[in-house]
């Protein structure tokens, strides 16, 4: 039976201006994570450009809440994954199983077949489990039995994971890490913000108290005016000069890929389209560069010994990169 409490979702073709429909979701998850708003942004963007996001801190600062504050600010299908040591890669695909009343296989789809898929403590899982997501978060896609079956969009994964220096976690795979869009740190509140918390906590949770502000066509329709967000030329260069610093820095064994390099022009678009412009600036991409750049790269063994991190590599070369000049 319907809620009648329930908000009014937002649905096409009554969708308004991309910046209008991205505060409406920014300030819906706003209600029940507090003191976040950096992160809340790059969450949001990620899911408009359908890409997958690592969320990455020690635990109890509010991860799974994120992932959960958006998929119910967002009417579309949401699954959760807890992922442990004996998660098999059929617990998140799904399988074959047979009917003796028809003598067939029918497939009864894992929970990887939703709009947004939250992964929580992915590094818990072995690498054969965590394998089951690399053709879905790199094609949209699962291929089981020799049958390809299409995701939905929205797709957007959401991991969560804990540093890998506790106990029970395997490390993820250059592979797979190249294909979240990008990694976040939550970080503690600062004062006011935990205080709100603590004075708002009451007998449920604040996530139960989200109700969606849009649906999956309006997530789509943001979707599709990212290509009308204008990236000039000079701009173009800058990112590829960006891209080349990163292959050619001594202290990388592994560079910036062209899906990564693909990944920074779209979101960049969605920055721009989130602040009501449209055409990206040079410092949408020195924005993102921070959350979508370092965990992309690998540093050299001798780097990683002296305590060189990929992220001081991306601020080294973002300070040294020049930026175009405006009209130039």
């Amino acid at each position: 039976m319907p809620d009648s409490r329930r908000r009014p979702v937002v649905r096409c073709p009554d969708v308004g201006r991309f910046d209008e429909q991205f505060q409406l979701i920014r300030k819906n998850i706003e209600s029940a994570v507090k003191g976040k708003g950096d992160v809340i942004e790059l969450l949001i963007l990620a899911l408009v450009c359908g890409g997958h996001v690592l969320i990455e801190d020690v635990p109890g600062v509010g991860k799974t809440t994120l992932g959960k504050a958006l998929a119910r600010s967002v009417d579309v299908g949401f699954r959760r994954i807890q992922f442990t040591p004996d998660l098999l890669p059929v617990d998140i695909t799904g399988t074959s199983i047979f009917n003796r009343a028809t003598g067939d296989f029918e497939f009864r789809p894992g929970p990887v077949f939703s709009n947004i898929v939250l992964a929580d403590e992915i590094n818990r899982a072995s690498p054969k489990a965590q394998s089951a997501l690399l053709e879905a978060m790199g094609e949209q896609q699962v291929t089981l039995d020799g049958v390809t079956r299409r995701l939905e969009s929205p797709f957007t994964v959401i991991a969560t994971q804990n540093p890998l220096e506790y106990e029970g976690t395997y490390p993820l795979p250059e592979s797979q890490l190249d294909r979240f869009l990008m990694r976040l740190e939550v970080g503690y509140p600062d004062r006011a913000a935990e205080d709100s918390i603590l004075s708002d906590r009451g007998a449920r949770e604040p996530v139960d108290g989200i109700d969606p502000v849009v649906d999956a066509a309006a997530v789509r329709w943001m979707s599709e005016q990212l290509e009308a967000v204008h990236m000039a030329s000079p701009l173009r260069t800058y990112l590829l000069e960006v891209a080349d610093a990163t292959r050619r820095h001594p202290g990388l064994s592994l560079g910036l890929s062209p899906r990564g390099v693909l990944a920074v022009l779209r979101a960049a678009r969605a920055r721009a389209a989130a602040s009501g412009r449209n055409y990206v600036t040079p410092d949408d991409i020195k924005a993102l560069a921070p959350v979508m750049l370092p965990h992309r790269l690998l540093p050299k063994p001798e780097g990683r010994v002296r305590g060189l991190r990929s992220s001081d590599i991306v601020t080294e070369i973002i300070d040294s990169v020049p930026v175009p000049r405006k009209g130039g």
